[in-house]
């Protein structure tokens, strides 16, 4: 056949030759690769290269939790209906699926979504336990390699021609709560718009963990919020080319985070004078803009979903989208979204347009010479009550629009436990610049002696990495694993190492005084006393040399 291909495994046993198909799904192949190999359980792994770097579809954390959970919905026995011992069980106790429909629109408040886990779990039931259950990612392109006929415009046929598109409101999600550890990371990025007037964007670092309130749940926690360069007005947004943005995700994976989503602001102030901001999303108007879909579903490709159930290795995203806009009530309300697979399908093969004069409805393209666009439908009732279908030319975007619920903790959490506050970057509008002007004035107002509550802030650990005058690097490794770990032990080897040592100089420089000027650095923490008569400025730099060297530490050329 012609989809049938070899794999090469190589292990330390030796090299083996697995048979597979291009359709195969990768859990199947890894089963044959188990089987294979003898191995009994799946207590291994399987790399794309002999460096061993990327496995062979990952799964993230919370998926291998929960692909390893019961998720069925225990009940007591009900002493009016059951009949039996308490040993026995009937249909009253007998323990629910975690995707009855019956049970989730009779919680408070009714669940309209099951969870993408209970979703998994209806698709490998039944007898077969999900021996043919696989996952199909949404095509709108034409598939290549057909010779029959000359390429488009020229020849389509139906074997390389896309199926048409009916757009159908998701029955599960990826996400089910949105949960901001406390108020002060929502509040520090209100802080923008309430003193500018102008819209903010930013991008929501945090990890997946279970949502127990639905069964198989994954709740997205947000510990921070990024701000990347854009330009903005009272009713427009527009990001910039990021330098940063690889370094963050970096910094961010060595502190157990990942960007779980994004954040933006629709805000309009209704009365200053009592702090009340206008009510304009709802169910009159829209909840997201066809442009906002649109972008949602970009980044959601960007961050798509490893899946071991699909045969391209991945199936929709976690990927969230926040929106701090007006509630009913005229406060400031965060309402979380995502967009549908589908949405995300249409976006990534460029087939869904944003509609100039109705922000509440998208357009299907039509097809051209440069590009074949497969037919989308969606259907609605007519004025009579009948279902109809129509083409999506235009599209209500509440077809592509999946709501979570977002909320904030009883009892705040902190991974970033510094009650400080340095400048968030990007925020030079406003006159907050992140130097080492700025560096040595939060220093200096540091009234904690513990060296890991002053150090943990997210925007501080991602400066000291991403400066231009003294990037830490990798070097700062140790310090982000005491933050990772609240491990103030760690804290102080690191404070002890040189980098710090040179920051606090460079500090002590720009601030106008020696850190070290009565025996202590500028942590409040021991350290050897140096006179600054006998520090040396270099001509080139004006940094701060130790006495007894005769290169600049900062730009490395001779003293005179």
């Amino acid at each position: 056949m012609a989809d049938s291909i070899i794999v090469r495994v190589q292990s330390p046993d030796g090299m083996k030759k697995i048979p597979s198909t291009k359709r195969e799904t990768a859990a199947a192949f890894l089963k044959k690769v188990g089987k294979e190999f003898g191995f009994s359980s799946n207590g291994f792994s399987v790399y794309q290269n002999l460096k061993c770097i990327t496995k062979f579809l990952q799964e993230d954390e919370i998926d291998q939790f929960l692909t390893k959970q019961d998720g069925k919905i225990y009940r007591n026995r009900d002493p009016q209906l059951c009949r039996h011992s308490t040993l026995g069980k009937c249909v009253h106790c007998v323990p629910l699926e975690p995707f009855d429909e019956d049970y989730l629109n009779h919680l408070d408040p009714p669940v309209k979504h099951m969870s993408f886990h209970a979703y998994l779990r209806k698709l490998t039931g039944g007898a077969d336990k999900g021996k043919f259950a696989a996952l199909e990612n949404i095509s709108c392109k034409i598939k290549s390699g057909c010779e029959g006929h000359p390429p488009w415009p020229e020849g389509i046929c139906t074997k390389c021609q896309p199926s048409a598109i009916t757009l159908n409101r998701q029955k599960y999600r990826h996400v089910d709560n949105i949960m901001f550890e406390n108020h002060t990371i929502a509040d520090r990025f209100l802080d923008f718009w309430r003193k500018t007037g102008s819209q903010r964007m930013g991008y929501l670092y945090g990890r997946y963990t279970e949502h127990t309130d639905i069964p198989l749940g994954i709740r997205a926690e947000v510990a921070a919020i990024y701000e990347p360069p854009q330009t903005a007005s009272q009713n427009s947004l527009e990001l910039l080319e990021d330098p940063k943005a690889v370094a963050v995700d970096e910094i961010a994976a060595k502190l157990g985070l990942c960007k779980v989503g994004w954040i933006f602001t629709d805000l309009v102030s209704e009365d200053t004078r009592i702090g009340t901001v206008r009510y304009s999303r709802n169910q009159d108007s829209y909840y997201l803009s066809a442009e906002e879909c649109i972008t949602a579903g970009y980044f959601q490709n960007q961050q798509s979903n490893p899946c071991r159930l699909s045969r391209d290795g991945h199936f929709g995203s976690k990927f969230v989208t926040v929106v701090a806009t007006g509630g009913p009530d005229n406060q400031v309300h965060f309402e979380g979204y995502q967009v549908s697979n589908q949405c995300m399908a249409l976006v990534r093969d460029e087939c869904l347009l944003p509609c100039k004069d109705a922000p509440e409805l998208g357009y299907a393209k039509e097809s051209s010479s440069e590009q074949y666009v497969p037919d989308v439908f969606f259907k609605d009732r007519d004025k009579f009550g009948n279902d109809v279908t129509f083409l999506a030319r235009p599209l209500p975007v509440e077809y592509l629009i999946i709501d979570i619920t977002t909320t904030f903790p009883k009892d705040p959490q902190y991974t970033f436990s510094s009650s400080q506050r340095f400048p968030i970057e990007n925020r030079e509008m406003l006159g907050d610049t992140q130097d080492f002007h700025s560096l040595a004035t939060y220093l200096s107002q540091g009234s904690s002696t513990v060296f890991l509550n002053i150090v943990s802030d997210f925007h501080l650990l991602l400066f000291l990495v991403t400066n231009e005058v003294m990037p830490l690097g990798d070097s700062i490794g140790l310090l982000l694993d005491a933050v990772k770990t609240s491990n103030e032990d760690l804290a102080q080897t690191w404070k002890k190492s040189e980098q710090w040592a040179t920051i606090e100089q460079l500090c002590s420089t720009v601030g106008g005084q020696p850190s070290s000027s009565h025996g202590y650095g500028a942590m409040g923490g021991p350290s050897a006393p140096v006179s600054a008569s006998s520090m040396w400025s270099c001509l080139h730099c004006t940094f701060m040399n130790q006495p007894g060297t005769e290169h600049c530490e900062m730009c490395s050329l001779p003293r005179s």
